[in-house]
């Protein structure tokens, strides 16, 4: 396994509600994985502020 990882970050905006819509979440993860990248951490600082989501794939 490689030592060297390249990240992606992707921010996830909530609906116009203020939530955030778990099949939006569903999507983003299956784009992502479809493309190789796997999923490192979910950041939400609150319900009504964006989340940010962080991939890693080996370099």
């Amino acid at each position: 396994m490689s030592d060297r990882w390249r990240y992606h970050v992707a921010s996830l905006k909530p609906s116009m509600l203020g939530s955030h819509k778990p099949e939006d979440l569903q999507a983003l993860l299956d784009r992502q994985a479809a493309s190789g990248w796997e999923l490192v951490q979910v950041v939400a600082s609150g319900p009504t502020a964006a989340m940010m989501v962080v991939f890693r794939r080996p370099a």
